[in-house]
């Protein structure tokens, strides 16, 4: 094999190779040259940039995580912020090829301990950080908290904002995932704080929104949580970053929420949502006209048909499946209403329902009070009770109980202040 120093022939040489794997060895041989002069380094970096590429493109997720082991002798003669861009370029391009979140995170494991023998606080921190988002994808929560509390106190300590707002923006995605509300809401709020006070870059800005745009939604403000979708999607539209679908898609999940499915068509139509045809997209619109329709068959057709879509995506599948009921009961509410006694059968046929399913259904929405009723199984049917007239004057009697307590505890104070 030909030697190939640290030169900018050799980066030409690699380029033009018939081959990736032509490409692959050269800079490789290239990162061997001893010379460790400004320029040789100079070049040496090219090559980890174009190796990096070509390793992601070739799918080879080992040898990138090799890579970065064999580097770490070169970190040493090159400036730290080089060391950390370079260490960042090479986890960023194992996080392009599918199925490597086990590696990626013990790639992080092995850099953090390197980093903290070396010294090097500012990468890892970053590191850390990436390493809690990874522990998190893979719902080792505990784990995940546990280092981002500790990594939050060194980053306040040491105010660094930006690295900040993305960790209160992870710890607020955490708690929202153990369903911790309150938490992921204040986590949310530090995020936004720290961002104020500097220059916030768009793709981060969108992350910010989108989180907001989902604590809303949770907390059933969907008109809220809409516009925030809306400046999320305008700002992953604009950096053509693929989360500007899932934003589009939770826009038309809130119109869909707040009885506003016709709508959906119409933004789906328009230019900006023509660039994003394809699955996601459809189920929502599948979704928006069997609410329409008000039509449970086609609603759970449209649930099987984009099972991936929608019952996979934790966010949509939880706010469709109270719309689900929402739908159900209005069809149950609209079937029994000519009905005294109805076989649960019959409203099992009409509806297109198991009869276990719709006998579940009732017995439940009676024990809520959605209507006056009762279920006889014996003889499998469902007695259906006159709305009972509310006497007036309960509630006139209610009444004058509350004002004369009020009486009775403003006499109480008087007496105690005589007392006194």
């Amino acid at each position: 094999m030909s030697n190939y120093p640290a030169t900018t022939d050799s980066i030409a040489q690699a380029l033009e190779a018939k081959t990736p794997a032509d490409s692959i060895t050269i800079l490789y041989k290239v990162l061997e040259d001893p010379s460790s002069s400004p320029e040789a380094l100079r070049i040496k970096e090219q090559a980890i940039t174009n190796l990096t590429d070509l390793l992601r493109q070739e799918n080879r997720a080992q040898d990138l995580c090799t890579l970065l082991t064999q580097l770490m002798p070169f970190f040493s003669m090159i400036p730290k912020a080089k060391t950390a861009k370079i260490v960042r370029g090479i986890m960023d391009a194992m996080a392009k090829i599918p199925n490597t979140t086990e590696l990626q995170i013990t790639l992080c494991k092995e850099m953090v301990q390197w980093t903290r023998a070396e010294k090097r606080t500012f990468l890892r921190q970053r590191v850390e950080a990436r390493l809690a988002s990874l522990l998190m994808d893979t719902k080792e929560y505990s784990e995940a908290l546990s280092l981002l509390a500790s990594l939050i106190k060194e980053v306040r300590r040491l105010d660094d904002k930006l690295l900040l707002v993305d960790i209160e923006l992870l710890e607020s995605k955490l708690h929202f995932s153990l369903r911790n509300l309150p938490k992921a809401k204040a986590a949310l709020t530090a995020a936004r704080t720290a961002a104020n006070a500097i220059y916030v870059p768009p793709a981060q800005q969108g992350t910010i929104d989108l989180q907001s745009g989902i604590l809303h939604a949770e907390e059933k403000d969907y008109k809220t949580g809409y516009s925030y979708f809306y400046e999320a999607f305008e700002a992953f539209n604009a950096l053509e970053d693929p989360r500007a679908v899932y934003s589009l898609k939770y826009m038309l999940l809130s119109k869909v929420m707040v009885n506003q499915a016709d709508d959906v068509a119409g933004i789906i139509s328009s230019k900006a949502g023509l660039k994003y045809l394809g699955p996601e997209l459809d189920a929502m619109k599948a979704v928006a006209d069997a609410y329409s329709k008000r039509s449970l068959k086609l609603f759970e057709a449209a649930l099987e048909n984009f099972k991936a879509q929608l019952e996979e995506d934790p966010i949509v599948h939880r706010h469709l499946s109270s719309l689900y009921d929402t739908l159900l009961e209005q069809n149950l509410c609209k079937l029994i209403e000519p009905f005294s006694k109805v076989e649960i059968a019959h409203i099992a046929e009409l509806i297109e329902l198991p009869v276990d399913h719709v006998e579940r259904k009732l017995s439940q929405m009676i024990l809520d009070k959605k209507f006056a009723g009762t279920l006889d199984q014996g003889a499998g049917c469902l007695i259906v009770f006159d709305d009972p007239k509310t006497d007036a004057i309960y509630e006139a009697t209610l009444d004058t109980i509350a004002n004369v307590g009020k009486v009775v505890d403003s006499l109480y104070v008087r007496s105690s202040k005589i007392m006194a």
